[in-house]
């Protein structure tokens, strides 16, 4: 409970700024994720899901009575939404064809697929806006939108063992770095830059690591 009761109340006063740790945490927990699946990793995801839950009380600011009272919709949903992806890609990660091996394997993505990707980005984003317009959603709120699709998206790809899911993370960070920082939220805001030149290395690893979908490749745990 103690911790627990820390890890709501605790802060870091810069000047006038307050960061909460419980942001930093999060945040270090999800570049920890990021990490663990550029590697492979079967950690990735429980690491982040714990970096999730502390994220999903940051986001809603003005709900939780944190001294940033900003709820950035999106951002929080997009927590409750990695959750549940990240359980898919857990299992779909752990299961296993035959005595070592698992069906995940780094490769690109069919034309079908990429052209699903675009179309879901763009029309998520889409409805999703006045969505959290009349949520009272931080603006602009096809941003809080954007990020929340894309985040769904790069999540997915990610359990699919797509290459492209790196560049997907990429148009998310391009469009949270300026979101974040104008709301408020400056941890998650350093952390997205340091995320956009992290997922294009990921990139660039992925695709020097691709296999044809019927190689098998093990996942470490």
């Amino acid at each position: 409970m103690d911790v627990i009761r820390w890890l709501f109340d605790a802060e870091i006063h810069i000047g006038s700024q307050t960061l909460l740790w419980r942001e930093v945490l999060g945040n270090v927990f999800g570049l920890l994720s990021a990490l663990g699946g550029m590697r492979r990793r079967v950690w990735a995801w429980p690491v982040g899901i714990a970096g999730n839950a502390l994220l999903f009380t940051v986001f809603l600011g003005a709900v939780f009575g944190t001294p940033n009272p900003v709820n950035l919709l999106g951002q929080a949903g997009r927590q409750v939404m990695f959750v549940v992806v990240s359980v898919y890609g857990w299992y779909r990660w752990t299961r296993r064809d035959g005595a070592a091996a698992t069906t995940i394997a780094p490769h690109w993505a069919s034309r079908r697929a990429r052209a699903g990707l675009l179309v879901a980005l763009v029309g998520g984003t889409a409805v999703l806006t006045p969505i959290f317009t009349a949520l009272g959603s931080y603006p602009p709120q096809w941003s809080d939108a954007w990020i929340f699709t894309g985040s769904l998206l790069a999540t997915y790809g990610m359990a699919k063992g797509w290459v492209e899911f790196w560049l997907i993370w990429v148009a998310v960070d391009v469009v949270g770095v300026p979101l974040l920082f104008s709301a408020g939220y400056y941890a998650s805001g350093i952390m997205y830059v340091v995320y956009g030149a992290f997922t294009l290395t990921g990139f660039f690893v992925w695709r020097g690591q691709r296999v044809r979908p019927s190689s098998a490749v093990v996942v470490e745990g």
